[in-house]
């Protein structure tokens, strides 16, 4: 099934997931996903989990996870 990661068409088996995706695009950007030092999003640039079932044409972005700050931090830190 044809799925895209970062604008790259890939084939993939019926049953991977976004992260399956991802790995087939760049196995170190689905490590980092693991990690949780990257997320993926969907085609509207909304976080999706890594266990998300690909549908064909499912288009999958790979962006830097956003750290949260701490309550205690001030902004300007």
């Amino acid at each position: 099934m044809r799925v895209y990661v970062n604008s790259t068409g890939l084939d993939v088996p019926a049953g991977s997931t976004a992260l399956d995706a991802v790995r087939a695009w760049n196995p170190t950007a689905a490590e980092e996903v693991a990690l949780g030092n990257r997320v993926i999003a969907d085609s509207r640039g909304l976080p999706t989990s890594p266990d998300t079932p690909a549908q064909g044409g499912a288009i999958f972005r790979v962006l830097p996870a956003r750290r949260r700050r701490d309550d205690d931090t001030e902004p300007n830190d």
